[in-house]
């Protein structure tokens, strides 16, 4: 299922009918190949689209292609083949004038911030007001509702400085909001914010969604990120996307390698036993087993039937409840011996019960 597919299945009529705001197709981006120099494909063929006023995120560790794609979405760079089209106007075919005024509707929030230090909150918000020409009666009109609209209303004459990590992010954001553009991309713009800070800037990004209808395409490398603000997801390994659809469905029921090693970083397991978790079995190991618990499994006592029908040998190491896109949902970590013919009561048990499960690995 593409990224489009499954974004257009969950919205409202009028956005599941309406043109994409941001579609990819066919697209190939390599690097180098001139003068001698190796050539490097950062894409191989990327497919998927993004509905308007959706909040979608592209997952990937580092090196997998995230910058390179969001970087094509605003013309920063080129695809060497296929089309990127956002708001329906295909960027690659756009002129100079073109790209400048794409980028008017296209916001950008950055992991570092990219404030001037020389220059105040309120007017950093009013730097790309100021390169397009806007008077400055219009500046002042627009800029301190902006910074109110994030929260920073009492900062306007601060210095980044004199700002914490989460305010400069605010200002980023009231910045990228400055030329009412459509969509906004955010890059990796809270990996450099503690938890705490790091919500509370994704409930910002998730009230400007709903209040002013924006569409976010955001990419991280971090799970938690994209289950707490993301409707959909896209997962990126090597250049192309490997997995896409409703971030619950991904994240309860993962299918590629890659999205279940993202996943697992996200469990809160003691890092011992992260550490020591292997792909095969060894002889005495035991299996270490992620339970999901959603819709017809959310109510029945299945973790005391699952100890009934192994005996104490299960152990429970991790488990949480919480909500992944807005739905509720559990998952348990549990330990049981790797033995054959364990493994395959388990298995018994969860096709009986209808119990997702994933194995994530053996422990000794």
């Amino acid at each position: 299922m593409t990224l489009v597919t499954a974004v257009a299945d969950a919205a409202s009529p009028d956005v599941a009918n309406a043109a994409p705001m941001v579609s990819f197709e066919k697209v190939v981006k390599r690097f180098g190949g001139a003068s001698g120099q190796p050539e490097f494909t950062a894409l191989d063929g990327i497919d998927f689209s993004v509905a308007r006023g959706s909040i979608a995120g592209i997952i990937g560790r580092s090196g997998a292609g995230k910058s390179t794609l969001i970087r094509l979405v605003n013309g920063l760079e080129k695809a060497t083949s296929g089309t990127v089209v956002v708001d329906g106007v295909e960027v690659g075919g756009l002129s100079e004038d073109g790209l400048r005024s794409l980028r008017r509707q296209v916001g950008m929030i950055f992991q570092h911030f990219n404030l001037l230090s020389s220059r105040t909150a309120i007017d950093n918000v009013a730097l790309p007001l100021e390169i397009a020409g806007v008077d400055k009666a219009a500046i002042k009109a627009k800029v301190g509702p902006l910074l109110d609209l994030v929260g920073l209303g009492d900062k306007a004459r601060r210095y980044p400085s004199e700002l914490s990590g989460g305010q400069k992010q605010r200002v980023g954001i009231a910045r990228a909001l400055a030329t009412d553009p459509k969509l906004l991309l955010s890059d990796e713009a809270t990996s450099a914010l503690d938890p705490e800070t790091t919500h509370s800037i994704l409930d910002l990004l998730k009230r400007i969604n709903a209040e002013l209808g924006l569409t976010v395409l955001l990419i991280t490398h971090e799970m938690e990120v994209v289950k707490t603000v993301a409707s959909h997801v896209a997962v990126i390994d090597a250049g192309r996307i490997v997995e896409a659809g409703r971030t619950f469905e991904v994240y309860a029921d993962p299918r590629h390698e890659t999205t279940r090693t993202l996943l697992a970083s996200s469990l809160n397991l003691p890092e011992w036993l992260r550490n020591g978790i292997k792909r095969q079995p060894s002889a005495g190991d035991r299996a270490l087993v992620r339970l999901v618990f959603f819709g017809d499994t959310a109510f029945k006592p299945l973790t005391g039937r699952l100890v009934a029908e192994l005996g104490a040998d299960v152990n429970i190491l991790a488990g949480a409840i919480e909500e992944i896109a807005g739905e509720p949902f559990g998952s348990l970590v549990v330990s049981y011996s790797a033995d054959p013919a364990v493994m395959a009561r388990a298995q018994q048990f969860y096709a009986e019960t209808g119990l997702k499960t994933e194995v994530l690995g053996y422990v000794a």
